[in-house]
């Protein structure tokens, strides 16, 4: 019969289990080395999914000037779509975020700007007073204040001469008008220097601020 420290597995006198072996506990490892190796790998992976979602998925952004007024105000912070995004896909009035143009000398530091598409690759532009006219027809542009003024006419374009805006390319304007420094300035830019659409508006003032574009 066995005795009563086998049949309970039990450690003899001398820590030792029955037979010799070391009790199960002697053999476990530290459990903080693991628990902290755990939050390691969770900390690494958490790091990994940030910068994948950043750099394939959305990006948020904050607006430095007033070039989008009303739409979109200083310090206003929003996020761009650049998962399942094609430049192909890009209607006119959307607004979108693309690389600062080699032809900018406007100054200032940033190195991505936002603005709204107003003419499609293929399409015609120029403008009379304060309207800007695509195709021959006056742009509907809800967005806008009424009476908003223009500023700086579209340069070397006309009703009989209007600018036609090259194959993979788009002309750009904010809706600031009087003061936004666009495609009035360095010309259209290409589709593959717009990094994303912008699709929500989610701070302003200092507190959440939800509108959807």
């Amino acid at each position: 019969m066995a005795s009563t420290a086998d049949q309970a597995g039990q450690t003899g006198p001398d820590g030792e289990a029955p037979g010799g072996r070391q009790p199960e506990t002697a053999r476990r490892p530290p459990r903080r080395g693991r628990a902290l190796a755990e939050w390691g790998i969770a900390l690494g992976v958490a790091v990994l999914l940030v910068l994948v979602v950043r750099t394939f998925v959305i990006q948020t952004c904050w607006i430095p000037s007033s070039s989008m007024l009303p739409t979109l105000r200083p310090y206003d912070r929003i996020l761009v779509l650049k998962a399942f995004f094609n430049w192909h896909d890009l209607h006119q009035g959307d607004i979108v975020v693309f690389s600062k143009p080699p032809r900018d000398r406007c100054g200032g530091g940033a190195n991505d700007l936002v603005k709204r598409v107003i003419a499609l690759p293929g399409q015609t532009i120029y403008s009379g007073g304060n309207t800007v006219y695509v195709n021959g027809r006056p742009l509907a542009e809800p967005y806008l204040p009424r009476h908003d003024p223009l500023g700086p006419p579209i340069p070397d374009a006309t009703r009989l001469h209007p600018f036609h805006v090259p194959a993979g390319e788009f002309y750009m304007m904010g809706d600031n008008r009087a003061i936004s420094c666009d495609s009035r300035y360095w010309g259209p830019i290409k589709g593959s220097s717009i990094i994303g659409r912008v699709v929500l508006l989610w701070w302003r003032d200092g507190h959440p601020d939800l509108h959807a574009f």
